[in-house]
């Protein structure tokens, strides 16, 4: 074969060369949740390509055998244009190294990077041709195929690719930064991951906290209660508020009120009873049965340990939520640079990572602060009491029923917190 075929030929191996390592990389960085969506959409090439990387050992068999064959002959090629044109033992090293260079920069470099920055339009220009020779491929595709099987029985290969509540939170982090979603939806989608993790015991009202009247309680005397209380719902109890019969209603009481009852009975409605354990994604759907907007948590001896409002759950997914009666409340208030002032009722898990300090979740039995400062103390926490928690300074500032209502926290200089870690 004269030079100059030589030489187109072992052009267009290259080009063979840069369409298959480029193809690779495109389909291997294709966000496939684009994909999908475009092709819900009614996009063709993009179901095309989501149909393709479903069998995705089938499709790199594909591209390896193709992108070796031509790199095989290129380089095959190469040597016999080189003898042609170097007589002599030096022909096969030029060849080499022309050939190496050539295939690193034209064959697998530049390739791979243009693919990488237009991934999702390649892939959609290229899928067509990618069926065709998977099916030209077929016989080589089913003897690896075979091959790649007995490899994985005799490594006893497990099935990892499972995408975990993890690696979500990962591509949100990823998609915020790279600007797809804004801060306020990330929290939105991140909240939405987590709402299936939570139980009632997270979230809940204990009992101390509870406003409840017992069914001997007059309507004058309710009346009263809801207008100290500003709740619109109001528990009752018998004998003892570990017995829980139901809750008034706000507007009831005044209907009632307006038609003349004299006891409180006829308006006490019905609350339905769940576990701490019980997760909260089940907790809604039980209220949405129930047709009632609380639940009573009971713990392990059927004692009442707190409630559960439908606004409560909602608040895990969208965010405090704040009504014309409500105090506004700032769990961690700023003093200065170092010291912080932190309400007892804040949540454990948000105190520690809003001052990046490790938490172990069955290192404590307690969700707020307050009950931390408890476990910590080991006794009933008084006003003035002082500890040191990996140096941090953390003092009493104000309790209330036996409970630490307020923290001031001051954190270590920056190059104690160093030696620390």
């Amino acid at each position: 074969m004269d030079v100059i075929p030589l030489s187109l030929v072992i052009v267009f191996c290259i080009a063979c060369s840069a369409f298959f390592s480029s193809t690779e990389t495109a389909f291997t960085t294709v966000n496939r949740l684009r994909m999908k969506s475009l092709a819900e959409s009614g996009e063709k090439k993009a179901a095309r390509v989501l149909r393709l990387t479903d069998d995705y050992d089938k499709l790199l068999s594909t591209i390896l055998i193709g992108n070796n064959l031509v790199n095989i002959v290129a380089t095959s090629l190469a040597t016999v244009l080189f003898e042609k044109l170097i007589h002599g033992p030096s022909a096969v090293t030029v060849s080499t190294g022309v050939m190496t260079i050539t295939v690193l920069i034209f064959g697998e470099i530049t390739p791979k990077s243009l693919a990488k920055q237009n991934s999702e339009s390649y892939c959609m220009a290229t899928a067509s041709l990618l069926h065709g020779l998977i099916v030209l491929f077929t016989p080589l595709n089913f003897l690896f195929m075979q091959w790649n099987r007995l490899v994985n029985r005799l490594s006893h290969h497990k099935d990892e690719n499972k995408t975990t509540s993890e690696d979500l939170m990962t591509l949100v982090d990823e998609a915020q930064n790279d600007g797809g979603i804004n801060e306020e939806n990330g929290e939105l989608i991140r909240s939405a991951i987590e709402f299936e993790d939570l139980e009632a015991n997270d979230i809940l009202t204990p009992r101390v906290d509870l406003t409840a009247v017992r069914t001997t309680v007059t309507m004058e005397e309710l009346g009263k209660v809801f207008v100290n209380c500003t709740f619109s719902r109001v528990l009752v109890y018998e004998d003892t508020i570990d017995n829980i019969v139901g809750m008034i209603h706000e507007k009831d009481y005044f209907a009632g009120s307006s038609r003349g009852l004299t006891t409180i009975r006829p308006l006490i409605k019905k609350v339905i009873y769940v576990s701490g354990s019980t997760k909260i994604s089940k907790l809604l759907r039980l209220i949405q049965q129930s047709k009632t907007h609380m639940a009573v948590v009971v713990d392990e001896f059927g004692g009442t340990e707190g409630i559960v409002t439908l606004e409560d759950i909602l608040e895990q997914l969208v965010g405090e939520i704040w009504d014309e009666h409500d105090v506004v409340e700032n769990d961690f208030e700023k003093i200065d640079d170092h010291t912080y002032l932190i309400a007892g009722n804040a949540n454990l898990e948000d105190f520690f990572d809003q001052f990046e300090l490790p938490f172990d979740e069955d290192e404590y039995e307690s969700f707020t602060v307050g009950g931390w400062v408890m476990e910590e103390l080991g006794h009933i926490p008084e006003p003035g009491d002082h500890f040191v928690y990996r140096g941090c300074d953390v003092y009493v500032m104000a309790v209330e029923k036996r409970h630490a209502t307020q923290i001031r926290l001051i954190l270590p200089p920056e190059e104690e917190e160093k030696e620390d870690d």
